[in-house]
């Protein structure tokens, strides 16, 4: 498997290795894809996992902060972005993804990694602790939209159903709109940069349209997490100010059926991303 790595500017220069803010910055070639990553600080392995839609670009307050003691990574998923898939889109999966990652992991010296996940990216996480254990120190998992481990779970894919009609018929705003008033995901004070705001909004089509149902229908393996290669290597985050809110819910199922106490994190289910210097100062002590 080869790899192309360069600098942030891609001049093949050594790309900033003691600036966290410039990150160095590579091509992985996976199975039907080329996942682009960023590489900021050394140290012990840390990835970063986007959740639906998003990029590498959304930690780009968190990963400076962490890469003081870390050799941080965030990547874009296969399709998103600057990841080119080798054919047209197709469903993701949380599985296709997990292997991704799993497979830059090894590429990066084989781990074990901490890794953390915020939404669909929480479920990728999860994933990856349940089938590649040994690539793993420890996961946090803020949020993971698991809806099918839920009580109503067939209600609420059902509504996930028609958030794609809605898209289908009236486009991308109304369709996001909606789905976002229903799991109570809205509203964080979060501001991407334009040139962010720009990659995520070309996203969100192929999430809605390839990712949405397939992710929110995907349910954990319970019994891999509770068992004893992934036992006490998992964090279970959810938002100071979701509570009562849907998209809270999953995590908070999920930590009882293993035992565990959700801990929160600043702001809503993407509130941690806005609170970058206090959430980072939570995280440091929980993957200690």
């Amino acid at each position: 498997m080869e790899t192309k790595e360069y600098g942030a500017g891609g001049d093949g220069q050594d790309g900033g290795v003691g600036d966290p803010a410039r990150p160095r910055v590579g091509v992985l070639p996976v199975p039907g894809a080329r996942i682009h990553y960023e590489v900021r600080g050394s140290g012990p392995l840390l990835v970063l996992l986007p959740g639906g839609g998003g990029d590498a670009g959304v930690y780009d307050a968190f990963a400076p902060l962490l890469a003081e003691v870390y050799m941080v990574v965030a990547l874009d998923p296969r399709g998103y972005s600057r990841s080119v898939l080798d054919g047209p889109p197709v469903t993701q999966t949380v599985e296709r993804q997990a292997d991704d990652v799993a497979a830059l992991v090894a590429h990066l010296g084989g781990g074990p990694a901490d890794v953390i996940g915020g939404s669909d990216g929480a479920l990728v996480g999860l994933d990856l602790l349940a089938r590649h254990p040994t690539l793993v120190r420890r996961v946090l998992a803020q949020e993971p939209p698991a809806f099918g481990l839920l009580p109503d779970a067939e209600e609420h894919r059902a509504f996930i159903a028609s958030v794609h009609e809605t898209f289908v018929r009236e486009g991308l705003g109304p369709a996001g709109a909606r789905f976002a008033a229903w799991a109570g995901a809205g509203g964080d004070p979060w501001e991407p940069t334009p040139e962010l705001a720009a990659r995520l909004f070309a996203n969100g089509p192929r999430f809605l349209e390839h990712e949405l149902r397939s992710f929110t229908s995907w349910v954990p393996d319970v019994e891999a997490l509770r068992g004893p290669a992934a036992a006490g290597r998992l964090v279970l985050a959810v938002g100071r100010e979701t509570r009562g809110a849907l998209c809270r819910e999953p995590a908070v199922t999920l930590a009882s059926r293993l035992g565990l106490d959700p801990v929160p994190l600043p702001g809503g289910h993407g509130g941690w991303l806005a609170a970058a210097e206090e959430s980072v100062s939570v995280i440091r002590e929980l993957m200690k």
